[in-house]
């Protein structure tokens, strides 16, 4: 191997080496971080399906600007305060479950990232019909039948007076139907009632006024045709295992 040929291997061995090194030290940085429950920022998750898929019921302009211009909105703001707070290491349920110990700015952007991690995920192109299984047992037992529960979220999502969410959640192990106001969330401990949030209901205008304009009703009732019920059971389940004590 002439000197020519020996300097450009020993070159190309050193960038391997070196890109090596880096990623392993990347790898383990990101290991670290995971083992002492750190991150560097709150993310917002992908949509779980195209801006579109949700159509005829959700229309993709309306999902397009919720989700890059509002959701992208609430999650910077929500970084910005966390970490000017020092707590950013900490999951966005944990500090919405104290937020009365933190300022009205991470009130309002913390829960409007974490409703809205929630809600993408209650919607799904393959969705509607009717829950099953356990989450069908529970709903039976605490509001007698599938359609006396939709009649009552329905209202209670149609009476949510200005900006808010309706909101199916575990309470004193029932399920209860209830309401926030603005970007409150069922897990704060400013809110009248706490619990665990099965499924919710985004009823800010910004969700729905590009197609439904003021009638917010005829998007409560489209909303059903996209609910998610595999989402919600598996929150359901998670629930009881983790908190109802069943394996």
């Amino acid at each position: 191997m002439d000197k020519r040929s020996f300097i450009r291997v020993s070159l190309l061995g050193a960038a391997g080496l070196f890109a090596f090194s880096s990623r392993a030290k990347g790898i383990a940085s990101r290991i670290l971080r995971k083992a002492a429950g750190r991150r560097t920022d709150f993310v917002q998750p992908k949509l779980p399906y195209a801006f579109n898929a949700l159509e005829p019921y959700i229309d993709g302009q309306t999902m397009e600007l919720h989700y890059m211009q509002h959701h992208a909105s609430y999650t910077q703001r929500f970084n910005e305060a966390a970490k000017a707070l020092g707590i950013v290491e900490k999951p966005a349920r944990e500090i919405l479950a104290d937020v009365s110990k933190y300022p009205e700015a991470l009130r309002n952007n913390g829960g409007g990232y974490l409703n809205h991690v929630l809600f993408w995920n209650m919607m799904s192109p393959d969705g509607g019909g009717n829950p099953s299984g356990v989450l069908l047992e529970a709903i039976n037992r605490d509001f007698h039948s599938v359609e006396a529960f939709q009649e009552q979220f329905n209202n209670a999502a149609k009476t949510v007076f200005g900006s808010g969410w309706a909101w199916l959640i575990v309470k004193d192990n029932r399920l209860v139907i209830t309401t926030t106001q603005n970007q409150d969330n069922p897990l704060m401990d400013v809110v009248t009632d706490k619990g665990f949030p099965l499924l919710c209901l985004d009823v800010w205008e910004h969700a729905y006024y590009m197609k439904n304009q003021n009638r917010r009703p005829d998007y409560i009732n489209a909303f059903w045709n996209v609910v998610n019920w595999d989402y919600v059971s598996k929150r359901y389940t998670f629930w009881q295992k983790k908190y109802a004590g069943i394996a």
